[in-house]
């Protein structure tokens, strides 16, 4: 059996959601099948379970819609943004530390082979690999460089099934484009696209059908009708693009959108909560509406502080009458003094922090990297770590203030309703994981709706 690409006509076209759908649609199909991705850019990490790895929330999230354990092969290079032109590097799951981003294209040759080692593993475990692109596939100047689309779709054959966003506009452009501009022996295997984001009446668009089959020769796999699914960001940006409908909301949560926040996926569960309404906020005078502000974990922690005190949050961040829940960097940051003597994250060796806690945080070469069951001011919960900072507790409990290094701590039910029924009794709650289980097999039968597998299947197995 062949595996898949998928391959977007331009960035956040819809790529993650997709190839995570299509993995469960082929699984449920009885095909042992596996999500890939070969090099990632995101400060949105999980660890995995299996070496306790870090890899990218797309491939993480497919995984366990499937019931698979997580594994670094799902995404062997990942990359977090770092200050200037440097990069976070990790491969297979573990960190390499800071590398400058043009050094790194250059030498691209030796990641080739963490690649193809990862995809051949998983090929020798798995009949199918679904392999999520990364933005556009013929970006001319940087095809050579390109190992999430070109080199995987070149090295193993597979499959490709272009995905076109049309809320964009140009959709009939960037369709006979990317087509037109995939080098001759990839467009051989095109099986053919999925018009993705569409909204209005369907019919309406049985013309550009035509057009696409008739005029381009690329086969139309469905016209997916736009429908939110607030889960498995890949990026801030995907994030951003969030639906939330707050006429139930008893509560308002403010999250500070810091500029290099990561694991963003900690407020999935606050997303879809009908008593919350969550904000990402950039201004003080914002904070006056929120009964609970989260500062979130950050990739650059000192840079973020000090954003934070240029943007006047001192005053807000140090009021005790301020209900707060710091994660991970924003827990460091609430700590008298940041110490960073190997210059892991900054050039700044002591940074004055909040002081809402004592002591300092001491940044380490080592990341801690882990994942498991924590007892947290009294309740057992699952969560994950991942952080270069070291502190004498892993959490802390003031009486309107809680911090901690633990990342989904709202995926736990418990924590949620002990958090939220104190800033409001008539806070309900809700079952999370019931919730999660609900919306993927939801979304994953719209996509079998609108999308013929049928014929996807049929191209895998010739």
């Amino acid at each position: 059996m062949h595996s898949l690409s998928i391959f977007g006509t331009n960035s956040d076209a819809g790529k993650s959601t997709l190839a995570f759908a299509l993995t469960y649609l082929l699984r449920h199909r009885g095909i042992h099948v596996a999500p890939f991705k070969a090099q990632n850019v995101s400060n949105n990490s999980l660890v995995t379970d299996i070496d306790n790895g870090e890899i990218a929330i797309p491939q993480a999230f497919a995984a366990e819609a499937i019931g698979l354990k997580t594994t670094p092969l799902f995404n062997p290079i990942l990359l977090k943004s770092g200050g200037a032109s440097k990069a976070h590097l990790i491969i297979n799951g573990k960190s390499v530390g800071d590398t400058d981003v043009w050094a790194y294209y250059k030498d691209l040759n030796r990641l080739k082979p963490v690649v193809k080692k990862a995809f051949m593993d998983l090929q020798e475990k798995y009949e199918c690999i679904v392999a999520e692109g990364a933005g556009s596939p013929v970006e001319l100047n940087l095809m050579d460089k390109d190992l999430s689309n070109i080199y995987v779709a070149q090295e193993f054959h597979t499959k490709i099934v272009l995905v076109a966003d049309i809320q964009r506009g140009g959709v009939f452009a960037s369709i006979y484009g990317v087509y037109n501009l995939l080098p001759k022996q990839l467009r051989k295997n095109v099986i053919g696209v999925i018009v993705n984001k569409f909204q209005g009446d369907m019919s309406l668009f049985d013309e550009g059908v035509k057009i696409i089959e008739k005029d381009f020769g690329i086969k139309v796999l469905g016209v997916v009708p736009f429908r939110p699914f607030n889960l498995g960001f890949e990026d801030s940006a995907s994030l951003m693009g969030y639906t939330q409908d707050t006429s139930k909301a008893i509560i308002t949560v403010g999250v500070l959108k810091l500029p290099h926040i990561s694991n963003f996926t900690d407020f999935e569960p606050l997303v879809v909560d009908d008593e919350i309404a969550l904000s990402f906020i950039t201004s003080v005078s914002e904070v006056k509406h929120c009964d609970l502000l989260i500062i979130p974990g950050s990739k650059r922690v000192v840079d973020d502080l000090l954003w934070l005190k240029k943007r006047g949050f001192a005053e807000i961040l140090t009021d005790k009458k301020k209900h707060i829940v710091a994660i991970c960097g924003g827990y460091e940051m609430l700590f008298k003094t940041i110490l960073d003597p190997y210059h892991t994250e900054s050039e700044h060796e002591i940074t004055e922090g909040f002081g809402r806690f004592k002591g300092s945080v001491t940044f380490v070469k080592d990341k801690i990297v882990k994942k498991g069951c924590y007892n947290q001011q009294g309740v057992m919960l699952k969560g994950y770590e991942i952080h270069n900072g070291i502190a004498k507790k892993r959490s802390k409990k003031k009486k309107n203030l809680y911090g901690t290094f633990l990342h989904g701590i709202f995926e736990n039910d418990a924590f949620r309703d002990k958090v939220f029924h104190t800033l409001n009794k008539n806070y309900q709650g809700y079952n999370f994981q019931t919730f999660k289980r609900k919306a993927i097999a939801d979304f994953a039968n719209h996509i079998d709706t609108h999308v013929d597998i049928n014929f996807i299947q049929k191209e895998l197995n010739e």
